[in-house]
């Protein structure tokens, strides 16, 4: 008998995988298959038609570039699942609340919740009744208002999901502000708040430095841990013409993903017909989780050995004039071995070198990543490691190079840049008493994990939430679930029904609110609202969709309305002017970020969005040092506990998925359908466990602090993963995953590498 070995180039053709390119006739039918099920209002194809131009809506899904030259079609098959699922017929209003139970809509799955509809009127949840039921604006800001206001301050949390606008999320920033708290989490915090707190360090920018002009020039692309085919499917169009003019991709990631192996452009008729599909990665790699810093570590110690045999592979005029520290990190990375290097990496030298030879030869590089590198203990590192390749060869700030970090939600990198976020310094306190006369706290406030610390503590009384689904996207699930019903109040802004408004506080509302693509109409006419891409370039969105109901509200008008209601009267706070004219808000944010947003109203509609810039790109580096800095690695493993004679768990999301939405049960870009309740694991795992394909098992967490994890009814799955690895879903696996291991120096959970055991 035959005894499988995993290949970390080679697909296992045993085990379930889509043969088909990401892209093509799959992608239309996923879009058909969301059409067919949400029946969209008849407004939908002419909304598709100007999604991401100028003029026009934009996705509230991805936060990838909208080009000031657009093609035909600008959306992409999850921008089209996004759009298609907000613009859906049906309708969550108060009949149907009347008709459900809480209890009862607990054992509804999460797909189904938000295929109840949009939701309609403001409503209260009634405990007599274990009902919501309908509600006026005014008596729901009045009693929200006066929990606010009962409460000391510090009691609040007001999260943010990326979903609102600038102009919203400004408002919403600056009612915690003015009410006198920073406790304001946003989803960043279980994703790329790595990025946010270590880029910072590392070259004195918590975001990105490359534009989408930079992949026309670039000669190479290094992809670590993102899956574009599912959560950037837009970005394949900018890498498959990157790659026909000759530009190489490698890719490091524990799983196949199809986006980046092959990609045939539905707007293609050439590759929707008869045309070969493009090969998009050059060398495609499986790493094993966490094993990044060592595959970095490898490369580097390539490029000193060709330093070495032949001096000109290292950018040394601009490491002296821009860096520093770069003794101590090539100490470490000499100290290392390529045995060890081999062990954490999951891949041989051999592998390692082939890699390197593509970094070398390339005159432009850029480094691209996603959560794999982020939601790791040893994140920082994983960055620190990626920013010290890039540095050796003078890879920041010039064209066609640098470091890109793929953000996930719309405006999730926007909402940190107008203020929401905890720091202190992310607002400045002194432009608010200038312009409101309001005396900002001066602590810091809580992020995601230490606000669900107080939550569990009982600290936290109130817990606002501008969209997301937030209960469902934390880690430690169940004991979070536990814990928010003995909260005082919680609030929901929201567009659909989701699982996080099945646990109301003693006080709870869900108060409905415009999606993206609706008309937007104030007092002062119709409204456009702007957003931040992966890129730092600002957009203004205009929705053409008639809004599910008189009485929904948008996110600014309820931002405002929430806190007239909590605030003493200050004539400087005008939330009723604000909120009937939106340029005023965003003259506000000028005043406010002089430096981002100058002329923000007239530039509003540019095509392609206006740049707020980047100092970095620029080879300006707003560090303690002044400059760039190298970081020496302490270890080679990015994880927190190593798994020991357990596996170590990556949570994924699906193609049929969004964050928390769930569009359907089709991961056709993994080859995978029907229930999400899985565990994939390769066949020689497989066998050396003694385990059987369709068994049910349990999993069980690792890491030891007193609390027993466990999640039954999974189902082993073959499927192609490096060795000591398995897979599962997010959200369904979060409960495994414990609130404390997180990244070091940002909170970000550490969804892609906790340690558990399987339990047959």
């Amino acid at each position: 008998m035959t005894v499988y070995r995993h290949s970390a180039t080679q697909q296992d053709p045993d085990t379930p995988y889509d043969e088909a390119p990401a892209g093509g006739w799959g992608s239309l039918e996923g879009i058909a298959q969301i059409a067919g099920e949400a029946k969209p209002s008849a407004v939908a194809m002419k909304i598709l038609g100007t999604l991401n131009k100028p003029g026009g809506a934009m996705c509230s899904s991805c936060a990838w570039a909208k080009p000031a030259k657009p093609g035909p079609v600008e959306f992409c098959e999850n921008g089209a699942k996004a759009t298609l699922w907000e613009l859906d017929r049906r309708r969550a209003d108060a009949a149907f609340f009347a008709d459900h139970t809480l209890e009862e809509l607990k054992g509804w799955h999460d797909h189904d919740l938000e295929s109840a509809g949009r939701l309609t009127e403001p409503l209260r949840y009634d405990v007599a009744q274990d009902r919501y039921v309908a509600t006026s604006w005014d008596d729901a800001f009045a009693a929200i208002g006066a929990e606010l206001r009962a409460m000391d301050p510090q009691q609040a949390v007001f999260y943010a999901s990326g979903h609102a606008g600038l102009e919203a999320s400004y408002l919403y920033a600056l009612f915690a502000r003015a009410m006198g708290h920073q406790n304001l989490p946003q989803s960043s915090n279980m994703c790329h708040e790595t990025t946010s707190v270590n880029l910072k360090t590392f070259i004195g920018t918590p975001v990105g430095t490359c534009t989408l002009e930079d992949f026309d020039h670039c000669d190479a692309i290094f992809f670590f841990g993102q899956n574009t085919g599912s959560n950037s499917p837009r970005f394949l169009h900018t890498l498959k013409a990157a790659v026909d003019r000759g530009c190489r991709i490698v890719t490091f990631n524990p799983v196949r993903e199809r986006g980046l192996i092959e990609f045939a452009d539905p707007q293609s008729p050439a590759q929707m017909t008869l045309a070969p599909a493009t090969k998009m990665s050059r060398h495609y790699y499986q790493v094993k989780p966490g094993g990044d810093i060592a595959v970095m570590a490898g490369l580097i110690k390539c490029v000193l050995a060709v330093e070495e045999a032949m001096p000109g592979a290292i950018d040394h005029e601009f490491i002296a004039q821009h860096t520093q520290g770069i003794d101590a990190m090539l100490k470490a990375v000499h100290a290392a071995t390529w045995p060890e290097i081999e062990r954490e990496s999951g891949l041989s030298r051999a592998m390692i070198e082939q890699a390197a030879d593509v970094y070398l030869s390339a005159g432009r590089s850029i480094g691209i990543y996603g959560m794999g590198l982020t939601q790791h203990v040893n994140g920082w590192l994983n960055l620190g490691m990626l920013v010290n390749l890039l540095l050796l060869r003078g890879n920041i700030g010039k064209l066609g190079a640098g470091i890109s970090p793929v953000r996930g939600h719309s405006n999730v990198q926007g909402q940190r840049t107008v203020g929401v976020g905890e720091k202190a310094a992310h607002m400045p306190a002194d432009t608010l008493k200038q312009l409101f006369d309001i005396d900002a706290p001066e602590q810091d406030g809580l992020n995601a994990v230490h606000a669900c610390e107080g939550i569990l503590d009982g600290k936290v009384k109130a817990v606002i939430s501008l969209g997301g689904n937030l209960l469902r996207a934390l880690p430690d699930r169940e004991r979070l679930e536990a814990a928010w019903p003995r909260l005082r109040l919680t609030v929901h802004v929201a567009t659909k029904l989701n699982r996080s408004h099945l646990m109301p506080g003693e006080v709870s509302y869900i108060l409905p609110c415009l999606g993206r693509v609706d008309r937007d109409r104030q007092a002062g006419g119709e409204q456009a609202v702007s957003m931040e891409d992966t890129f730092s370039h600002i957009y203004g969105s205009l929705g053409e969709a008639e809004p599910p109901s008189d009485t929904v509200k948008s996110e600014l008008a309820i931002v405002a309305g929430m806190a007239e209601a909590t605030l003493d009267p200050n004539p400087a706070l005008k939330w009723r002017e604000w909120t009937a004219n939106y340029d005023l808000v965003r003259d506000l944010i000028e005043a406010t970020f002089p430096d981002d947003f100058a002329q923000f109203n007239q530039r509003l509609m540019q095509p392609g969005g206006f740049y707020r810039g980047n100092p970095a790109r620029e080879r300006i580096w707003k560090t303690d040092s002044g400059k760039a800095q190298f970081t020496a690695p302490t270890t080679l493993s990015a994880l927190g506990q190593a798994p020991g004679a357990g596996m170590t768990l990556i949570t994924l999301r699906s193609n049929d998925q969004f964050n928390t939405t769930i569009y359907g049960f089709s991961d056709r870009l993994r080859g995978l359908k029907g229930s999400r309740m899985v565990v994939l694991i390769n066949r020689a795992e497989i066998d050396r466990l003694g385990l059987a394909e369709g068994q049910q098992v349990a999993l069980e967490t690792l890491v030891e602090d007193g609390i027993h994890r466990r999640i039954d009814g999974l189902t082993v799955t073959p499927y192609d993963l490096p060795d000591s690895c398995i897979a599962g879903y997010y959200p369904e696996l979060n409960p495994l995953v414990p609130l404390g291991y997180h990244e070091k120096n940002s909170a970000t959970p550490a969804y892609k590498g906790t340690p558990v055991r399987i339990v047959p």
